[in-house]
């Protein structure tokens, strides 16, 4: 008997789940229309790659109804929008995450911060599809906080088929066509999608889930990658004309070449002194005092790795002893009062040799100096989810200056 030969993708069927998930999800429509679809019978159901292809599995598209071939739709442009191949990478590196399984696990992670809150108003849930509670886990978070509170075990392994390609987890796979290949969406084309797909979530409020309207803020106002910025802040900083110039003997100038008989010094950079002011006032949480030891050590890192210039000084409403930097860890950082980095500032400013940067790590409920201090001031800011009308510890109607225009300012985000 003759085999039959296998069917081919029922397009029309794709296509018009497609335009069922548009008409559901009108904000979505932009991106669900960008996708190129690849029909391939490697991948389970549909996968998508980092260049905004669709991989789809015919056999799947035969057995599957229409509005549930949507919610797939929905699902698998959400990874994409979403950008959980690049943070996939990104917590990859930061967390020594290595191996297939691993990639599975973020897979998972990718999965539960999509369908907490993407199926129902017209939408079907797919069979098969992950939700958080069926893994134990609470609703509204996102993947990287998911990845902390699962490892692959029981309740995960039926899931070992799941693979929705690259585009949610970042690892290529064998059967996607790679950058090279055809009807691939060029980095600032996937940008522009992004952009107007947050455009029709932000012009019509309360249309979309909680999920997709903090997306949509966040592509408005995308986070900074702020440890980058506070190292680049320090390094430009301590780099600035008349910082840490000095002439030596060490190295002949060159010039000692034109004037024989004579031996000139040459100018050399010696590494930036810096001096780090701690917040260490009860606003401050232990977690957030943790971080900034860890930000003491990137401090280091960022001028060289010099840890015998750079000096620590913890601060609420006085200043307290500067300690050398030796080890980070080693550090007391004492206090739990008020606030008044002013105090901060001119232990700094009193140590000799004087500094040449003053980095201070705050959550910003601190009166500034009144004069701009006549060294490079970079000011790291923990967040705080407050109204404009902050809070201090002894008067609630406080509101608290912002930091004075001569600094400059990161905002510290989560690790």
């Amino acid at each position: 008997m003759i085999p039959e030969p296998p069917r081919a993708l029922d397009l029309d069927k794709l296509f018009a789940a497609r335009l069922y998930a548009a008409r559901v999800r009108p904000y979505l429509a932009t991106a669900l229309f960008a996708l190129h679809t690849v029909e391939s019978r490697l991948v389970p159901t549909m996968a998508v790659d980092r260049h905004w292809r669709c991989y789809v599995a015919p056999a799947f598209v035969d057995r599957t109804p229409v509005e549930e071939l949507a919610g797939v739709w929905v699902h698998e442009v959400s990874h994409l929008l979403r950008d959980h191949h690049g943070r996939s990478d990104r917590v990859a590196r930061e967390r020594g995450l290595t191996g297939p399984g691993e990639r599975l696990r973020m897979n998972i992670a990718a999965d539960c911060e999509i369908n907490d809150d993407a199926f129902g108003d017209g939408l079907v849930r797919p069979e098969g599809a992950v939700q958080p509670p069926a893994l134990g886990l609470p609703e509204g978070e996102l993947m990287e906080d998911y990845l902390r509170r699962f490892t692959l075990g029981p309740l995960t392994q039926g899931l070992v088929w799941l693979d929705c390609g690259s585009g949610a987890d970042g690892l290529d796979r064998a059967w996607e066509l790679g950058p090279d290949g055809a009807h691939g969406l060029s980095a600032q084309e996937r940008d522009a999608v992004r952009y107007r797909v947050a455009q029709g979530i932000s012009g019509r409020p309360g249309t979309a889930p909680a999920g997709w309207r903090r997306w949509a803020e966040q592509a408005f106002h995308p986070p900074q990658p702020w440890r980058e910025l506070l190292g680049a802040a320090v390094r430009s900083a301590a780099s600035g004309a008349g910082a840490g110039e000095d002439y030596s003997y060490g190295r002949p100038s060159r010039r000692s070449a034109g004037v024989p008989g004579a031996v000139l010094p040459s100018l050399r950079r010696r590494p930036p002194r810096v001096a780090v002011v701690i917040d260490t006032s009860g606003s401050v949480s232990d977690a957030e005092l943790g971080s900034a030891l860890l930000e003491v050590a990137a401090i280091s890192r960022a001028v060289g790795g010099r840890r015998d210039q750079v000096t620590v000084l913890p601060c609420d409403a006085a200043a307290r002893v500067v300690h050398p930097l030796c080890r980070a860890e080693g550090i007391p950082l004492l206090g739990g009062g008020g606030t008044d980095l002013r105090t901060g500032f001119a232990k700094a400013l009193a140590t000799q040799p004087r500094p040449d940067v003053i980095v201070v790590l705050t959550d910003g409920q601190t009166p500034w100096p009144a004069r701009r201090p006549p060294c490079r001031t970079v000011v790291g800011l923990f967040p705080r989810q407050r109204s404009a009308a902050s809070w201090d510890e002894d008067d609630p109607d406080h509101v608290p200056d912002s930091p004075p225009g001569w600094a400059r300012v990161v905002d510290i985000g989560p690790a």
